[in-house]
């Protein structure tokens, strides 16, 4: 049998340069051009399935760990370690859910709209799903400390796996300020060793690096191929929950695009092994505050182009950035990010998906994450980015009210409950002071706590009068 060195390595995404480098190395970028890295297969030594079809048998073996992970019972299609050097917590036991509520609220027919809600991992964000694959990386590697520069949920997702597996001590860099206390909180009770300094993620992820390759730390932010593999595997669970047919659209947030990069290349490898006919679109979302993508490619043109961006166009942008002192600015927190470090990758998973990006306010991101919670399933505001994007692009015709739409959901309801609140609060002050800085006018979906006496037929009356 191959070995994981025989099967896999990793190369430069620039199709001038195109050098390689073993899976055995920690690199976040190329040696030679400075591009980002993929780790790509030799599919003939992987022997990945002929089906999807066949993963289903290890649903019977859930006490494999390999098995029970939503992640590593997809190990064939992502081979890179081999399965004793895996590190798995359980993660990737999410939900599909047919979400006709919110569907209605989007403009889309019953039973055309799902949500993937990746609240329900360990950590509470889809971070774990990149997180075990670069982890298993590290534990490759003989790693004996991690970091990552975090919004937050990286931050608590990194922390937690140090924490349960104690293989490695976690540091983690955060910009004053700019990170939910639901987040927050996850990374300090796991023991993580926290940076806080002056400025935003931006900032936080240009310390990160700079560290990381001083003092030989191991870096997981999505910059780091291998997380990228495990981020894959959302796509394969959500095939999997629809019986193995491809939807019309994925819709996702698109902050420092981790996400949106690893979707394009599940489906393209996916594609390439003749095991779906046909590739999904795909539409990121940005918050107004945080629009670089939609800016870049909806704005001023700029396109994959197998392979030859035009940097100019990027370098312009970042100047007039700088030249403005522009900083990302935001509710939804988990996509404050105005510099995305995937942002080739992305244009690929864009051209490969027959891709679009679209930006949304944030007043109609806690409209809409409003309308998920009163479907049952709460999220955080980034969230719901992906479902007030489904409704901006039905309004635009882009989307067919008939289309099959799968959203993602991509960290749990607490994760950042102060939004939650102070949108349903009856306190106009608390009100102004969380989302009226942010340009929320409105909680169009409010459910308000009804305030009465501490008397039983007022308490009924009340009742009575509001159910």
């Amino acid at each position: 049998m191959a070995t994981a060195t025989e099967i896999a390595h990793q190369r430069c995404l620039s199709p001038t340069c195109g050098a390689t480098f073993s899976v055995d190395e920690v690199r976040i970028n190329c040696s030679s051009c400075g591009s980002l890295l993929d780790v790509v297969y030799d599919w003939d030594r992987a022997r990945p399935p002929k089906s999807l079809q066949e993963f289903e048998a290890k649903w019977s073996r859930r006490y494999d760990p390999l098995c029970f992970s939503g992640v590593w019972r997809f190990h064939d299609l992502l081979p890179f370690a081999p399965p004793e050097k895996v590190v798995t917590v359980g993660e990737g036991q999410t939900l599909l859910q047919q979400a006709d509520v919110v569907a209605k609220y989007a403009g889309l027919n019953a039973g055309s709209l799902f949500l993937q809600y990746e609240g329900m991992n360990p950590s509470g964000s889809f971070k774990d799903n990149g997180m075990s694959a670069a982890f298993t990386h590290a534990h490759m590697v003989g790693a004996k400390r991690a970091a990552c520069a975090s919004t937050g949920n990286t931050s608590a997702s990194l922390a937690m796996y140090c924490a349960a597996t104690q293989l490695m001590r976690a540091v983690i860099f955060i910009g004053a300020g700019k990170i939910a206390y639901g987040k927050l909180s996850q990374s300090l009770e796991y023991g993580a060793l926290t940076v806080q300094i002056a400025g935003d993620f931006d900032d936080a992820m240009q310390r990160v690096r700079e560290v990381s390759e001083r003092l030989n730390i191991y870096l997981v932010n999505s910059v780091n191929p291998f997380r990228l593999e495990g981020q894959k595997t959302i796509m394969y669970r959500v095939l999997e929950a629809l019986r193995w047919e491809t939807p019309d659209w994925i819709i996702v947030p698109g902050g420092n695009l981790g996400n949106s990069s690893a979707f394009g290349k599940a489906f393209m490898e996916l594609q390439e092994l003749g095991l779906i006919d046909r590739i999904p679109r795909l539409a990121i979302i940005n918050a107004t505050g945080a629009n670089t993508l939609y800016e870049l490619v909806e704005n001023r043109g700029l396109r994959f182009n197998a392979g030859r961006i035009d940097d100019d166009i990027t370098t312009k942008y970042r100047q007039d950035l700088d030249a403005e002192n522009k900083k990302a600015s935001t509710i939804a927190s988990a996509i404050e990010i105005i510099r995305p470090v995937n942002l080739s990758k992305c244009l690929r998973a864009l051209d490969v998906c027959d891709g679009v990006v679209r930006e949304v306010s944030d007043q109609l991101i806690l409209d809409a994450k409003a309308k998920v919670g009163a479907g049952g399933i709460g999220c955080e505001p980034a969230s719901a980015a992906s479902v007030a994007g489904a409704k901006l692009l039905v309004e635009q015709g882009v989307i067919a009210r008939s289309d099959r739409v799968v959203c993602i959901l991509t960290g749990h309801q607490l994760k950042d409950p102060s939004a939650t609140i102070a949108y349903h609060t009856t306190d106009q002050e608390k009100f102004n002071e969380v989302l009226g800085s942010r340009g929320v006018k409105r909680a169009s979906f409010a459910n308000r706590a009804v305030v009465v006496p501490n008397e039983l037929e007022q308490i009924i009356k009340a009742i009575s009068l509001y159910s």
